[in-house]
């Protein structure tokens, strides 16, 4: 454990900016495929389902990766630098084996293993950031959120400024996960006030699924990860539809990016009105985008993109709030317990929507593939609307997408 030394200057702010740059920078393979789905599809002559579980099988890694490291209590074992470090290297080298494969099976287990990886990357940033901050600490890991948003949204950008050479745009996501991992390896360290990790403990499950906030605040999330992730996957596909390839793949830049605006206004919003109130202005904002969006395909491209922007704005402003109700209400022995079972219910239910979207597109059309995803965040406002205020309480905060 790191100790700061009065007469040096607060660390704390350097290391969140190094923090949230190792994952902005470090989860761009997470959509490195979903960017350059349409050259992927003609090289590897993929379906409609195939082209889904490209997608799915990272988010399925991303579960085991995230119960593994729990269950073992790996971030135990090393500093949080170390793990982001050892899980962005793998990420790059895996994420670039993409350009080696030659099936759609192939690629699939390889996006599998980048889902793993990445597990080892987004918790431990959040745990990295805790360590720094004890006071600020809610709107700290709203900025790790943000960052999260942001890498998630370069996969587009970099489609756009690698034309029509898919390859560019997996290479170059795989050199930014591998930049990230040198400087985590290098920048990183442990803040003076890093608590123990707690570990995922069966036995307590239904200790902690007793608990009514749990209850509440999993529904919301549940709500608000059935309309998250297959947005993000699918957003880029929709603007193709309407605009060339490299138009199509700004406008999903800048639709998944602004997200990190609203993760940082919803976290000043949770500290004034509560994070119920917070999120449940989010939910029935992104609910309300995803019902109408699809049929604006045609509409004039200043009100389709328009639309768009609100929706990726709302859609990840919520984010935070779900872990840290979480954390407030729940006994600190069970704490990694009860988060890791939230976080992987949402990310197991996020592949239904995932695949069912092109699904639905085929049968009929985007509009009713989008209002598809508006019951979702309409159910979790519905939910985090009957949850008491937070009462202070120990333990830990956290954030997780």
């Amino acid at each position: 454990m790191q100790h700061v030394d009065d007469d040096l200057p607060d660390p704390a702010p350097r290391q969140l900016r190094l923090t949230g740059l190792v994952l902005a920078l470090g989860m761009t393979t997470w959509f490195s495929t979903a960017a350059v789905l349409g050259p992927l599809r003609d090289r590897l002559d993929l379906g409609t389902t195939a082209a889904s579980l490209l997608t799915i099988a990272v988010q399925l890694g991303f579960v085991v990766g995230a119960v593994v490291s729990s269950i073992t209590g790996l971030a135990d074992r090393m500093s949080s630098g170390r793990l982001m470090a050892i899980g962005a290297v793998a990420a790059s080298a895996l994420n670039a084996l993409v350009l080696l494969t030659p099936d759609a099976a192939s690629t699939t287990a390889v996006r599998f293993g980048t889902g793993v990886a990445l597990a080892l990357v987004y918790p431990a940033g959040l745990r990295a950031v805790s360590g720094w901050f004890r006071q600020g600490r809610g709107r700290a890991l709203g900025m790790m959120v943000a960052a999260l948003t942001l890498g998630s949204a370069l996969p587009h950008l970099l489609a756009a400024a690698g034309g029509v050479d898919w390859r560019l745009t997996v290479a170059l996501s795989s050199v930014s996960t591998l930049g990230a991992g040198l400087l985590a390896e290098v920048a990183l360290r442990d803040g003076p006030h890093l608590g123990a990790v707690v570990r995922f403990d069966r036995r307590q499950l239904s200790a902690v699924m007793r608990r009514r906030e749990f209850r509440i605040a999993t529904v919301g999330y549940l709500g608000h990860m059935w309309e998250l992730y297959a947005m993000w996957a699918w957003i880029g596909v929709f603007y193709a539809e309407r605009w060339p390839p490299r138009q199509a793949s700004l406008a999903a830049f800048a639709t998944i990016a602004v997200g990190g605006l609203g993760a940082v206004h919803a976290g000043r919003q949770s500290d004034r009105h509560g994070r119920d109130a917070a999120a449940v202005e989010a939910l029935r904002w992104s609910g309300s985008v995803a019902v109408v969006i699809g049929f604006l395909l045609d509409a004039p491209w200043p009100i389709l993109l328009g639309a768009g922007l609100v929706w990726g704005f709302w859609v990840v402003a919520d984010s935070a709030q779900f872990s840290a109700v979480v954390s407030e209400h729940t006994d600190p022995r069970r704490a990694g317990t009860a988060l890791t079972l939230q976080l992987g219910s949402g990310f197991v239910l996020s592949v239904l929507t995932i695949f069912a979207i092109p699904l639905v597109v085929d049968a009929g059309g985007w509009g009713w593939a989008f209002a598809l995803l508006a019951p979702g965040p309409f159910l979790g406002a519905w939910a985090m609307r009957r949850l008491r205020p937070p009462a202070p309480a120990p333990g830990f905060a956290n954030a997780h997408v």
